[in-house]
């Protein structure tokens, strides 16, 4: 049965999301204010180079250069000018006031983690910049609870964060700088120049979820966390709104607001295009709307979940009441994508003229997950979009992800509509395939309908197993229009 799109609901989605109350814009509480003057001191900042200059090539070119990667990093110091504890102090004052705006004026401040407190806006004005200092100790990111590939733990704190708050908010013509580069926490993902890798607490981290170590015992100070805090994650917080500010060089996932409700974020940028960078990422969360927001990602544009294995059942609390409309989507591995930790799973997904152009996206659409992640993922409309670029496929969804069938939560993905999808008019998709669909034998995808599509300068043919009831509706690759029918494909990817 095709899920058809509902308007009445989508009204009251963005209804429910654009009439939440907001913090006043008054008082004003800015951080160089004369009574936050005695909070500002100098610090020594850490950070490092390689010997020999900034990598010329490309991330998969770094992979392979062995030599580059083998050599060590320069340990540098300066002095800067720190503002974290000024700020905090402005944010604590107008908390204590019952709300009130946080001014960052124009000019480059640094700090460390912040903390957002309830009926608080921060305001970063135009030519503001927040630079987050690059020394990775808990003096400037104190262990803090947050959730980490959707697994909860104690390590870094995320740059901006806010626990059990409401009505907060972030605006502006400013930047948030996390000023993570190549040499600064990115090496923690592949333990590239001597530098730790992330994977073996990564997996011990994973492993206590599932053996039901507390949350507040997965302890992972700096002595020994190589796990990059994500940027800016709001944990159980209602009426959250996000405005046009732009956001930058993230040490990990940009925006991630878990376990809340009324979820807005417009107007952003969002450039940062290393290593696990998603954009977006509405976790266990519910009435969200992401819209006029432009995305160059080096991960998951928009990444949508509900928590990982046993700490998303645990809370079984999905993602749900979605709109994404008017977004700019660029490099990135998919546009828009439903999971991979979605074992809380997600539904009612609304999505609506956006545009996704680059030969380093690899799919607008995507839905990943497996039988250890599980989760039910349904009812999810996508129409009247722009495909001008991407490098994959179209749309893709695979069970096989990671470890594909060797779980015991077997999936469900189920009634997908994707209409009026089409390619820029004189354009080239360039993609492998235009669809890539793949089910398990006994959880099979279901439900999925392509209507009223044009793809153009698609290079291969469909790759598809395990899917029924997949319905084509006036659908055109390269040229040939797709025969009007409804079918189901086996294992063998034949049709049954």
């Amino acid at each position: 049965m095709a899920f058809e799109w509902n308007q009445k609901k989508y009204d009251e989605i963005v209804d429910t999301v654009c009439s939440m109350p907001r913090p006043k814009s008054e008082p004003v509480f800015s951080i160089d204010a004369d009574k936050y003057k005695h909070l500002v001191r100098e610090v020594e900042e850490i950070y490092f180079v390689h010997p020999d200059g900034p990598y010329p090539g490309t991330k998969a070119e770094l992979k392979k250069d062995m030599a580059y990667r083998g050599k060590k990093l320069i340990k540098k110091t300066q002095k800067v000018t720190f503002y974290g504890d000024a700020i905090q102090a402005a944010i604590d004052d107008a908390a204590k006031n019952g709300g009130g705006r946080v001014e960052v004026p124009e000019g480059e401040w640094f700090t460390g983690a912040i903390e957002l407190k309830s009926h608080v806006e921060l305001h970063l004005s135009k030519g503001a910049t927040l630079a987050f200092i690059r020394n990775k100790t808990n003096e400037f990111y104190p262990i803090r609870f947050s959730r980490w590939e959707a697994s909860e733990v104690m390590n870094f704190s995320p740059l901006v964060c806010a626990y059990d708050c409401e009505h907060i908010s972030i605006t502006g013509e400013g930047t948030l700088d996390g000023r993570a580069d190549e040499f600064n926490w990115m090496p923690w993902k592949f333990g590239y120049f001597g530098e730790t890798d992330q994977e073996e607490m990564r997996q011990k981290l994973f492993k206590m979820a599932e053996d039901g170590v507390p949350p507040e015992e997965r302890v992972f100070d700096d002595k020994v966390s190589p796990l990059r805090p994500p940027f800016i994650q709001f944990f159980r917080c209602k009426n959250v709104y996000l405005e046009g500010v732009s956001i930058a060089n993230s040490p990990f996932w940009e925006v991630n607001p878990v376990l809340c409700e009324n979820f807005w974020a417009k107007g952003l940028k969002i450039v940062t295009d290393l290593y696990n960078n998603d954009g977006i990422d509405p976790d266990s969360t519910k009435n969200v709307l992401i819209e006029d927001c432009f995305f160059l990602t080096g991960d998951d544009c928009i990444a949508i979940k509900s928590g990982r294995n046993a700490d998303g059942r645990k809370y079984a609390t999905p993602t749900e009441n979605v709109v994404i409309r008017n977004n700019k989507f660029a490099n990135g591995h998919g546009g828009i994508t439903l999971g991979s930790e979605i074992s809380g799973g997600v539904h009612d997904v609304y999505a609506n003229n956006n545009y996704f152009d680059s030969p380093n996206l690899d799919y607008p659409i995507r839905f990943k997950t497996n039988a250890l992640r599980g989760g039910v993922l349904e009812n999810v409309y996508v129409k009247h979009s722009v495909v001008n670029k991407s490098k994959l496929a179209v749309v893709h969804a695979d069970f096989f992800y990671d470890e594909g069938h060797d779980g015991d939560f077997l999936p469900r993905l189920a009634n997908i509509t994707i209409e009026d999808f089409k390619t820029k008019k004189g354009g080239s998709i360039d993609s492998k395939n235009a669809f890539f669909l793949k089910g398990f034998e006994d959880a099979p995808i279901e439900n999925i309908v392509f209507r009223d599509m044009v793809l153009d300068g698609v290079k291969g043919d469909a790759e598809m197993i395990n899917v029924n009831g997949l319905t084509y509706e006036n659908v055109t690759i390269n040229g040939k229009k797709q025969e009007d029918r409804t079918i189901n494909i086996g294992p063998d990817g034949q049709i049954k």
